[in-house]
C-alpha cells in the first residue's frame, strides 16, 4: 500500500476545504471591514476584496500543491497521520499570518493607495 498517495489525497482535500472555507468567510466579512476603511467608495472596496481573495486562493492552494514534493516516503499509518497533521498545521499558520498581514497593510496604507 502506498501511504503517500493516500496522504496526498487526504492532505489536499483537507487543506483545500480549509482554504476555501476561510476565504469565503474572510471575503464576506472583509467587504464590511474594507467599506469602513474607505467610506463612499463601494466599487473600490469590492475590487480590493476580490483581489485579496484571488491572491489568497492562488498563494495558499499553490503552496499546498508545492509542498507535496517535499514529503518523505511514508511507511506507516502513524507517520501518515503525523505528516498530514504537520503539513495542515503549517497551512493554517500561513493563513493566519496572511490574514493579519492583510489587515495591517489595509489599515496602515489604504488611504495612500486610493489617492
Amino acid at each position: 500500500m502506498n501511504f503517500n498517495i493516500i496522504g496526498y489525497l487526504i492532505y489536499l482535500s483537507t487543506t483545500i476545504f480549509i482554504i476555501l472555507k476561510v476565504g469565503k468567510i474572510c471575503y464576506k466579512n472583509g467587504n464590511i471591514y474594507v467599506a469602513e476603511l474607505i467610506p463612499n467608495h463601494a466599487d473600490i472596496c469590492q475590487k480590493i476584496n476580490q483581489v485579496l481573495l484571488l491572491g489568497y486562493y492562488l498563494l495558499n492552494i499553490g503552496y499546498c500543491a508545492m509542498t507535496l514534493i517535499s514529503w518523505q516516503k511514508i511507511t506507516s499509518s502513524t507517520q501518515l497521520i503525523e505528516t498530514i497533521g504537520t503539513k495542515t498545521a503549517i497551512i493554517v499558520f500561513i493563513i493566519s499570518v496572511l490574514h493579519y498581514t492583510n489587515i495591517l497593510i489595509l489599515t496602515k496604507y489604504i488611504h495612500k493607495i486610493i489617492k
